[in-house]
């Protein structure tokens, strides 16, 4: 387990169950999954309001797929309630049969039909409507999806892209209660990864559908996203906005997990926090209550916070690694205190590897923190 800021109990929050006055499609009430001996999803708590998009986010082995699984009724759960729309689907003694929960899946391989058109694969899960109502259907759902012209083509004869739309058109065309997409652009390159993000979240919120997605790719997640939920070793250790996610992440694995991350010491007294690279004031510290004066603290610092340059006097360190990322640079310091630290500097901007830096902490944001005391032996920098 990780490392969090809060406790157990403290976290609870974390559920962010919806308000009072909203819709919410899905809850998972306390659920529990495990194979053998191996305790997969722990007491795991949350809601998805109508017309959002819920991302579950984290690395393999983390349970995301498993609570995909269990949402669709294609696994039972040991512990726990899941509800759809209010009513009971699985647990507590209830279990509703997957085709029966009015719940749509898009599989990484997309599963379309070899045989049928893009037409006949959308249709599929309409043969309770006469041929009028049906045909009208795939035709809206083409139309949706941006393959108007392509209802007669055969998957083989359609980009990835395209096979993509049809497979999202299917799910889409029986109108369920919620959408759940596993890994949904795993398959595809890069160039178009980035494209069908954008296309599926227009899709879906033309749509208005529910949805809850599955990836361990967070770029992915923090695009096509309305919330992300961060997962590991079976628990939720943060759920909210992408970008409060980020910018304030409730734990080390959440900040590390959600790019890179090195940890700046600091000791706070009075007004300011002192650390190795000059003060901070306290206004620049997201959350530093009265109480924590004359502790010690990590201060989560990110790439772009930060840049070194080539000093005459003494600074702060020496450059120990490079990495050329095209557009930017990313440079190594290891501090005198010891620790390490990444700079992000534009390709066209030259620090010295051979000789001393100076380190310039310069955030134009509130930075995030966590208590010296939960600081792990290892793994304060993730990349």
């Amino acid at each position: 387990m990780s490392n969090s800021t809060l406790s157990t109990t403290e976290r609870s929050d974390n559920k962010q169950m919806p308000n009072a006055d909203t819709n919410t499609v899905l809850e998972l009430d306390g659920v529990s999954k495990s194979y053998g001996a191996e305790t997969v999803i722990e007491e795991l708590s949350l809601a998805v309001e109508e017309g959002e998009i819920l991302t579950l986010l984290g690395p393999s082995g983390c349970g995301k797929t498993t609570t995909l699984r269990l949402i669709a009724g294609l696994d039972h759960p040991d512990g726990g309630e899941i509800r759809l729309n209010g009513t009971p689907v699985s647990g507590n003694g209830s279990f509703t049969a997957p085709e029966e929960r009015g719940v749509g899946v898009v599989f990484q391989e997309f599963a379309l039909f070899p045989h049928l058109t893009a037409a006949e694969n959308i249709a599929f899960g309409l043969k309770d409507l006469d041929k009028a109502e049906r045909d009208a259907r795939v035709q809206e759902l083409l139309d949706l999806v941006g393959l108007e012209t392509q209802g007669g083509s055969y998957p083989d004869e359609l980009s990835g892209g395209q096979q993509q739309r049809v497979a999202l058109a299917r799910s889409l065309a029986p109108e369920p209660a919620i959408l759940l997409l596993d890994e949904p652009f795993s398959n595809l390159d890069v160039d178009l990864r980035v494209q069908m993000r954008e296309e599926v979240r227009r899709i879906l919120k033309e749509a208005g559908v529910t949805a809850v997605s599955v990836t361990h790719d967070q770029e992915e997640a923090m695009s096509i996203s309305d919330r992300v939920a961060v997962m590991n070793d079976g628990d939720l250790e943060q759920i909210g906005e992408p970008e409060q996610v980020f910018q304030h992440p409730e734990s080390r694995f959440v900040a590390g997990f959600l790019g890179y991350a090195g940890f700046l010491p600091g000791h706070i007294s009075g007004d300011v926090v002192e650390t190795e690279l000059g003060s901070v004031t306290r206004e620049q510290i997201h959350g530093l209550a009265p109480e924590y004066d004359e502790t010690d603290i990590d201060i989560l610092v990110r790439p772009d916070d930060v840049s070194a340059h080539a000093c005459e006097g003494e600074g702060h360190g020496e450059v120990v690694g490079k990495r050329y990322l095209g557009p930017t640079i990313l440079y190594e310091v290891a501090l005198d205190g010891g620790d390490n630290l990444l700079c992000m500097h534009n390709h066209d901007e030259t620090v010295p590897t051979d000789g001393r830096v100076e380190v310039t902490l310069d955030a134009g944001h509130e930075l995030a923190w966590f208590p010296r005391e939960q600081r792990p032996e290892t793994g304060l920098y993730s990349d």
